[in-house]
C-alpha cells in the first residue's frame, strides 16, 4: 500500500504487528490467571457498588431504619390483615383493626413488664447486692484466698468490657437518632409508612416497578413478590418461635418462683427477634435472677429450662420452620446477624436475617429466570392489589 506521494504506507502494518504481539503476549499468560483477573476486577466493581450502597444507607439512616421497621411490622401483622381482607372486611377497617390489635398486644406486654419490674425491682436489687457481698466474702475467706484488691480489679475489668461492648451495641441501636426528637420522628415515620403499606401496598409497588425499564419489569415484579412472600413467612415463623420461647421460659421461671417472671417472658419474646444473640442474653438474665434471688440450685434448674427451650428451638423449630421460611443456612444466619450487629448494632441484628432471606430469594428467582414460569398466586399477593392476579398488568 502507498500514499498519494507514492511512498509505502507502513502505519497499517505497524498496527497489525502490534496487535499480533499483544495477542502472542496474552497467549503466554496462563488461562487460569486470565480468568482469575477477569473475575477479580468484576468482583472489585461489585464490592465498590455495595460499599457505595452501604454509605448511602448510613447517610439516610433516619429514613432507612423506619422504612425497614415499617416493612417488618407489616410482615408481622400481615396474617391478621390478610385474614380480615379474605373475610370481605373493607380495607380501611382492616388497617384500623390490625393496627389497634398490634398496639393493644404490644402495649399490654410492655405494661405488664413495666408494672412487674416497678413492683419487684427494689427486692431484686437488695438481693443482688446481698448475693454479691456473700460471693465476695466467699472469694476472700474461701479456699481461693483472694485479696480484696484482686477482686475489685477483676470486677472493674469485667464491667469495663461490658460497658465497652454495650456502648458499641447501643450506638447501632440509636442509629435513628441521638436525641429524643429523632427517636420520635422515626417512630412517627414508621407508623406513617406502616399505614401506607397496608392501605395501598399495590399502588406503591406498581409505582416502584414502573421506575425500571420496560423489559426488566416482569423480572422485578416477580422477584419482589417472591421476596415479600419469604419475608412474611419469616415474620410469621419468628412470631411463633418467639411465643413458644417466651411461654416456655416464662412459665418455667414462674414455676420455680423466680421473680419478674412476666418481664422475663416479655424479654424472651422480644429477644427472639434477634437470632442467637437475643436468646443467649435473655436466658442469661433469667438465670442471673434465679441465682441472686433463689440460690444456686434454683438457678441450675432455671438454666436447665432455658437450655431445654433453646434446644427445642435450635433442633426442632429452627430446622423445621425457620429453615423452610428463610431458606438460609444456619451458618449464614449467624454470619449475617454478626455482620449486622457490627455495622448497625441492635437494629442491624434485627433486620439482618429478613434482608438476607429477601436477597437470597430474589437472587435465586432472577438467576433461574422465574418470571418466565410465573409462580402461583399466594395469600401474600393481596398486598400488591385487590384485583385477581390473572387480570393484573404492570402499566407501561
Amino acid at each position: 500500500m502507498s500514499g498519494s506521494d507514492g511512498k509505502p504506507r507502513s502505519g497499517f502494518f505497524d498496527a497489525l504487528r502490534q496487535r499480533s504481539v499483544s495477542t502472542e503476549m496474552s497467549e503466554t499468560i496462563p488461562r487460569g490467571f486470565r480468568i482469575a483477573t477477569a473475575y477479580a476486577w468484576r468482583f472489585l466493581v461489585v464490592v465498590g457498588a455495595i460499599a457505595v450502597l452501604v454509605w448511602i444507607v448510613i447517610q439516610l439512616k433516619l429514613l432507612i431504619i423506619p422504612l425497614l421497621a415499617a416493612i417488618l411490622i407489616t410482615a408481622l401483622v400481615w396474617p391478621l390483615f390478610s385474614s380480615l381482607l379474605r373475610l370481605r372486611v373493607p380495607r380501611w377497617l382492616a388497617v384500623v383493626l390490625s393496627l389497634a390489635a398490634t398496639l393493644a398486644v404490644a402495649g399490654g406486654l410492655l405494661w405488664l413488664a413495666i408494672w412487674q419490674i416497678s413492683t419487684g425491682a427494689a427486692g431484686v436489687r437488695d438481693r443482688t447486692m446481698a448475693a454479691v457481698g456473700d460471693f465476695r466474702d466467699y472469694l476472700i475467706d474461701g479456699p481461693l484466698d483472694l485479696t480484696a484488691f484482686q477482686i475489685d480489679s477483676t470486677i472493674d475489668q469485667v464491667f469495663g468490657m461490658v460497658e465497652e461492648q454495650a456502648q458499641l451495641l447501643w450506638s447501632g441501636a440509636l442509629a435513628i437518632g441521638s436525641t429524643l426528637g429523632h427517636v420520635a420522628t422515626g417512630a412517627l415515620l414508621t407508623l406513617f409508612i406502616l399505614i401506607c403499606t397496608l392501605a395501598d401496598g399495590g399502588g406503591i409497588w406498581r409505582w416502584t416497578v414502573r421506575l425500571f425499564p420496560r423489559r426488566a419489569r416482569p423480572a422485578v415484579d416477580g422477584a419482589g413478590r417472591a421476596g415479600w412472600r419469604t419475608v412474611v413467612n419469616y415474620a410469621r415463623t419468628q412470631l411463633l418461635v418467639a411465643t413458644i420461647d417466651a411461654v416456655g421460659i416464662g412459665f418455667g421461671a414462674a414455676a420455680l418462683g423466680v421473680p419478674l417472671a412476666a418481664p422475663i417472658g416479655v424479654l424472651v419474646f422480644l429477644g427472639a427477634f434477634v437470632p442467637f444473640v437475643g436468646a443467649v442474653a435473655t436466658g442469661a438474665f433469667a438465670v442471673f435472677l434465679a441465682l441472686v434471688y433463689n440460690g444456686p440450685w434454683i438457678a441450675l434448674w432455671m438454666l436447665v429450662i432455658v437450655l431445654a427451650v433453646q434446644q427445642v428451638e435450635g433442633h426442632v423449630l429452627q430446622p423445621l420452620l425457620m429453615g423452610a421460611a428463610v431458606k438460609v443456612h444456619p451458618l449464614g444466619v449467624v454470619l449475617v446477624v454478626a455482620g449486622g450487629a457490627m455495622v448497625a448494632g441492635i437494629a442491624g441484628a434485627v433486620f439482618a436475617v429478613p434482608l438476607a432471606a429477601f436477597a437470597n430469594v430474589v437472587w435465586l428467582y432472577l438467576s433461574r429466570r422465574g418470571w418466565e414460569s410465573p409462580l402461583q398466586p399466594g395469600p401474600t399477593d393481596l398486598i400488591w392489589s385487590t384485583v385477581p392476579r390473572n387480570r393484573r398488568r404492570i402499566p407501561a
